[in-house]
């Protein structure tokens, strides 16, 4: 007989209360405003930039992360911009376009 039984046969009229959880699997806050997703070069390097994105500090690391480990490469964020290094803006696109956000390409 385990705690939960012992605890049924003391307290025959109590009614457990099950407690919603709510969701926090989501590492980052989702937007209905279109993400802009271009590309620029910096010193001869190729950079594919994010724009848009409006969240918190935490968001922007966890989006940067993900996007970081997901394409093998550097990057970082700043003034809510999000530069990841290499010219990966398609591949880019459709991984936010997998994660539910709206995305437009813009630049050559």
């Amino acid at each position: 007989m385990d705690i939960k039984d012992q605890l049924r046969v003391l307290f025959p009229n109590h009614k457990e209360i099950k407690k919603k959880v709510p969701e926090t699997s989501r590492e980052f806050v989702l937007q209905d405003q279109i993400l802009i997703c271009k590309y620029e070069k910096r010193n001869g390097k190729p950079l594919t930039m994010i724009e848009g994105y409006h969240g918190n500090v935490s968001d922007f690391k966890n989006l940067t992360k993900k996007l970081k480990k997901e394409f093998n490469t550097g990057g970082s964020f700043k003034n809510e911009v999000i530069i990841i290094q290499g010219n990966n803006r398609d591949r880019i696109m459709m991984f936010l376009k997998n994660l539910g956000f709206r995305v437009k390409r813009v630049g050559g």
